[in-house]
């Protein structure tokens, strides 16, 4: 009888169990358990090397910025008093600003072309990254695609957040250690903020080319935007910068920035972000950038670069760049243009008044001519003249009459006449200028010359001392552009202006080009005073030795030695005359040197060191008699400070050149504000105002003194050696101070609310100014230019004794020769007394016989 097959098979497993062999598992069941136990094993394994490398890289990750304490660095800014931007300062430029403020259509635009699916993943996009991976691998193997990053926003912030705990170098290596940490700290940034706050902290860190750290930045560099105020192209075109803002700068590369923003648009419009209309027309629009505003350089770099100085020697250099100051100076915005403007026309006619230094270089050939024509035609292309702007001329010309000469400026052809180069003639200290004025051009310029020159219109070629030009008057109607000589001047200057009253700086030019020479003249360069300083001398014999305004000095001649040198020193006028008994007044008022030396003898050299340092002078005095005429070097600062005491009547206040220092969080870290500066907030005004009853200052001389001192200076500009600076129509005072063979010429002069102080002269001292070149002749000008625009529409009263000063001083008829009373008005002068100094002997009335004369003069 036959067996079933299942018979069979149970006979045959029973006998291999019998026989001590397992029955055979079929194949797929073996597979399937292997495969089961792989997978286990696997993910065990896999779990085990994560959490490894997770251990290993998580190590020193720097803790997750807190959004309410987000304070990376931050720019510096520098204002005027009156909140003009003058300044920045910083290592990124970055400017944070708040989500709400950031507008929605340029976070979709930031989401839209570097990380679409933003609000899904969480912080790493797995299926993005190899996406990325393949395509990147795809087009090194030469199969297509493109190079692409796979970074989330996520894993970009992580990575900024990097770069300022471990710095640029190591956080943005190259390396799968990187990679991991920057993937962990994303996980990490998902968990602890929103969404929301991770685009705050991308949007404020992210790099946008041309020193832009974030949004804000960006629109202030490109647009001179704020954020806000951004149109759909221009948020698009900021949005495509992050991948590569070198490559797609809109400087640079402008179509590359074009098409990347097409490509941002086209990523919004797929996204269902924006229309189709509102791609067309952002897509349309033209890529228009501005230049980044170095605002630095263009303003006020000298006065802006000594409050950096200031704040980097007290709060240290990485306060300043990184932690957002907000730095509120005492400097006026009109006044420093005025003072800069000043400054420059002042230079340029005195320079002038030098001489003519050549041309800035000659082309002797055809070909080098034509080369230079080819790139100024290049270089101004087809824009317009400008009336008072400067050009690079070439000589094309020479008038066989010397009249003129016919110019090249570009493609520009020109008339440079005689009128407008009448001042170049050769460098000469020793020549009176108006005599050695050209009468042609012909020794003085050749055709091949490249000039500096100025468009000028016909109104500024005129001169009654020349006789008519027919050919120009021709070129004149026929519309030829005209233009004037110009050169860089080699003299500097420098200008100081103070707010007496407020304590203020409110102008401070310190050179003729920051961009050229950075040295700082109004407080760098200690340079002689000349008879600037000679009302220090007279202010010592006032207040100690109690001499009065009609104190009698002799102007004789008078020789000093120095017995420890054997050098002997004979000091003279500058009108080389002598006048006998002059009044202390007339001497100050007209500046003799004389009386001035021998009012200093008076006083004691000693004294004098003392006293110039207490008025408020940092540098030490020459100890021998030459220093009653300035001969010890003083900085333009040091020297307005004081004139500021003497306005003051002898009070000694300091100055200030920084108003107010707040931190990033709007806290006050220093406050110098006035309680009456208009531009300051009410709050400052009522607090520091408050605050400077507790700081009166130092009464350096009784105020008597002062205010004679002051009515003595008045007396120079009403009729002495400053009566030019009668031009401002407003009541002046002050002193003028040229040094030997006029090297300096200075003039520091004040009305009633405003002290300033102007000086001229070459850095190294070449050679001296012309010799005709004084105080009065060069820097006086400087200092009423600028002293007109400053107290424009300000009244300013005359120098009378304030009511509290009434009762201590008197004003007296002065006879000028003898210094008594005077009893007819007839040559005499007012002069204030301190009570019970005035003198007591009345001259003798008109017809009268002086006895005391007369027994003089009797045989």
């Amino acid at each position: 009888m036959s067996k079933t097959p299942d018979e069979k098979t149970e006979r045959s497993q029973s006998k291999l169990v019998l026989d001590g062999v397992p029955p055979k598992r079929p194949w797929w069941v073996r597979l399937l358990k292997f495969t089961a136990w792989a997978s286990l094993t696997g993910c065990t394994a896999a779990a085990v090397v994560g959490l490894a490398i997770y251990y290993k890289y998580s190590q020193g990750l720097p803790d997750i910025p807190q959004v309410d304490r987000y304070w990376p660095p931050i720019v510096t800014e520098v204002y005027t008093d009156d909140a003009v931007l003058a300044g920045e300062f910083y290592h990124h430029r970055r400017k944070v600003v708040p989500y709400e403020r950031i507008p929605k259509r340029l976070v979709q635009a930031f989401i839209a072309s570097e990380d679409s699916s933003f609000f899904d993943h969480h912080g790493v996009d797995v299926l993005g990254t190899a996406r990325a991976a393949f395509k990147t691998i795809s087009k090194k193997l030469g199969l297509g695609g493109s190079v692409q990053g796979g970074s989330t926003l996520t894993q970009q912030t992580a990575k900024a957040v990097l770069i300022s705990a471990e710095g640029y170098k190591k956080a943005t290596a190259k390396t799968l250690e990187r990679k991991i940490r920057e993937a962990i700290l994303a996980r990490r940034l998902e968990e602890a903020l929103t969404k929301e706050e991770i685009l705050y902290l991308y949007l404020n860190n992210v790099f946008l080319g041309h020193h832009s750290y974030g949004v804000q930045s960006a629109a202030e560099n490109y647009y001179r935007k704020d954020v806000r105020d951004l149109t759909l192209g221009e948020m698009t075109l900021i949005a495509g910068l992050p991948q590569a803002p070198s490559r797609y700068s809109p400087f640079r590369r402008p179509e590359a920035a074009k098409r990347r923003r097409t490509y941002v648009l086209r990523r919004m419009l797929v996204e269902g972000m924006i229309s189709q209309a509102e791609h067309d027309a952002a897509n349309a629009e033209e890529v228009r950038v501005y230049p980044v505003e170095d605002v630095f350089h263009e303003f006020a770099p000298y006065f802006t670069e000594q409050v950096r100085k200031d704040v980097v020697e007290r709060y240290g250099n990485p306060v300043l760049l990184q932690e957002g100051l907000k730095i509120f100076t005492t400097m006026d915005s009109e006044r420093q243009r005025a003072a800069q403007e000043a400054v420059l026309s002042g230079l340029l006619a005195i320079d002038k008044r030098q001489g003519y230094r050549g041309p800035l270089q000659q082309l002797q050939s055809e070909e080098e001519r034509r080369a230079f024509l080819e790139k100024a035609n290049k270089a101004l292309g087809d824009e317009p003249l400008a009336l008072g702007r400067l050009y690079v001329a070439l000589v094309t010309k020479v008038d066989a009459d010397g009249k003129g000469v016919d110019v090249r400026v570009g493609p520009h052809k020109g008339r440079l006449p005689l009128l407008g180069m009448r001042w170049a003639r050769k460098v000469n200290p020793e020549g009176y200028y108006p005599a050695l004025m050209l009468d042609s051009v012909k020794r003085t310029v050749s055709v091949g010359d490249v000039l500096v020159v100025r468009h000028v219109s016909k109104d500024e070629l005129t001169d009654d001392r020349v006789q008519a030009d027919k050919r120009l008057e021709k070129e004149i109607e026929e519309g030829v552009p005209l233009f004037r000589l110009e050169q860089e001047p080699e003299l500097q200057s420098a200008l100081v202006s103070i707010d007496p009253h407020r304590q203020y700086l409110t102008a401070m030019v310190g050179g003729y080009d920051f961009d050229a020479n950075e040295f700082n003249r109004a407080f760098q360069a200690c340079r002689q005073p000349g008879s600037s300083f000679k009302p220090l001398v007279y202010s010592a014999a006032l207040e100690m030795l109690g001499w009065t305004g009609a104190s009698i000095i002799v102007d004789s001649p008078i020789v000093e030695h120095d017995p420890d040198s054997g050098v002997s020193w004979k000091p003279d006028n500058y009108s080389e005359k002598f006048l006998g008994d002059v009044l202390l007044r007339t001497a100050l008022v007209n500046s003799m040197n004389i009386p001035a030396v021998k009012t200093f003898a008076a006083v004691g050299v000693k004294k004098m060191a003392e006293w110039s340092l207490r008025l408020g002078l940092t540098t030490p005095m020459n100890m021998d008699f030459s220093a009653a005429l300035g001969s010890s070097c003083v900085y333009p600062y040091d020297l307005a400070s004081v004139y500021a005491t003497f306005n003051r009547f002898g009070r000694k206040k300091p100055t200030y050149f920084i108003r107010k220092i707040e931190d990033r969080y709007g806290r006050t870290l220093e406050d110098h504000t006035a309680f009456d500066d208009a531009w300051a907030p009410l709050q400052d005004r009522v607090a520091a105002g408050y605050a400077r009853l507790f700081e009166p200052g130092e009464q350096v001389m009784e105020p008597e003194t002062g205010f004679i001192l002051t009515t003595l200076l008045r007396g120079v500009v009403q009729e002495g050696t400053a009566v030019a600076a009668q031009a401002l129509r407003k009541p002046a005072a002050g002193k003028t101070g040229t040094t030997n063979d006029s090297f300096d010429t200075w003039f520091a002069g004040f009305s009633k609310d405003l002290v300033t102080v102007t000086w001229v002269g070459y850095d190294r001292n070449e050679h001296p100014l012309g010799r005709y070149e004084t105080g009065g002749r060069a820097s006086l000008p400087i200092w009423l230019s600028y002293m007109k625009a400053a107290l424009q529409g300000r009244p300013q009263p005359e120098f009378y004794p304030p009511e509290w000063l009434r009762e201590s001083v008197r004003k007296l008829k002065i006879e000028r020769k003898t210094g008594r009373i005077a009893s007819d008005a007839k040559d005499a002068v007012d002069i204030w007394f301190k009570k019970g100094t005035e003198p007591e002997e009345v001259a003798p009335e008109k017809g009268q016989v002086d006895v005391q004369d007369w027994m003089m003069t009797a045989p």
